[in-house]
């Protein structure tokens, strides 16, 4: 459980070093968009080749296709009625609307990011050791998820401390949330285990498209496709190394 807890710590720590880039840094709106875009084509190859591959290899296709369905469909629920409290474009680099109370974006960070550390923590449950392409891909995708939401909530009037304080809180939460995936579903029939990662993958694609990639169109135009497939390369040849 520690091993996964400091894998989870990894991956979430990438939310505080884009947090320090977007609170410190005057990065344009173009180069954030660009730079979630290839985070956007990371974390698709990862859910792609390494959660729904292993989630169908151990549960077979129909766990994997109604676990993926089930995780889109909470991911959808929660954004949807933090949405409506406040919490809509969380991400933007613009800040979050007007009127975005502090519970909506802290709720908002954590639906984010606690799917993509639960699939660290169940990658070490078959004893082969940490699924290297899924923390990349939770590494490389978390900078500029947090690098676009700090700077925009910095423009919209919110201290350095409150932003650095919540990103904080949330890797502590991925942190928390590798470790239980790891320890809860250690020992549990594999094909529980498959269909948890598909649930994974079903709810961090949906974040992807309802959340990350609708931003880098808007600030970066139409490299945003082939930003997004070199990330999606770089991350399939990570995960066939």
């Amino acid at each position: 459980m520690l091993e996964a807890a400091f894998w989870g710590f990894v991956g979430g720590a990438a939310l505080l070093i884009g947090a320090l880039a977007g609170v410190y840094l005057s990065a344009s709106l173009r180069l954030i968009g660009l730079v979630m875009a290839f985070g956007s084509g990371v974390l698709i190859s990862a859910l792609t080749f390494e959660l729904m591959r292993e989630a169908y290899d151990v549960a077979g296709s129909t766990a994997a296709i109604a676990g993926l369905f089930a995780g889109s469909l909470v991911f959808f629920a929660g954004d949807w009625l933090i949405d409506r409290h406040g919490g809509h474009r969380r991400k933007s680099p613009r800040g979050p609307q007007a009127g975005a109370g502090a519970t909506a974006l802290v709720l908002g960070a954590l639906l984010d990011g606690i799917p993509e550390s639960a699939a660290i923590g169940v990658s070490l449950i078959d004893g082969a050791g940490v699924s290297v392409a899924v923390v990349a891909a939770v590494f490389l995708s978390n900078v500029p998820e947090a690098l676009s939401a700090s700077a925009g909530m910095r423009a919209s009037g919110r201290s350095t401390g409150y932003v650095l304080g919540l990103w904080s809180a949330v890797t502590a939460a991925s942190t928390a949330a590798a470790a239980l995936g790891f320890g809860v579903l250690s020992g549990a029939d594999p094909a529980l285990t498959g269909t948890i990662q598909a649930f994974a993958a079903g709810a961090i694609l949906t974040m992807l498209v309802d959340t990350m990639v609708p931003e880098a169109v808007e600030h970066a135009g139409a490299l945003v496709g082939l930003l997004t497939a070199l990330g999606f390369a770089a991350a399939f040849l990570l995960s066939t190394a």
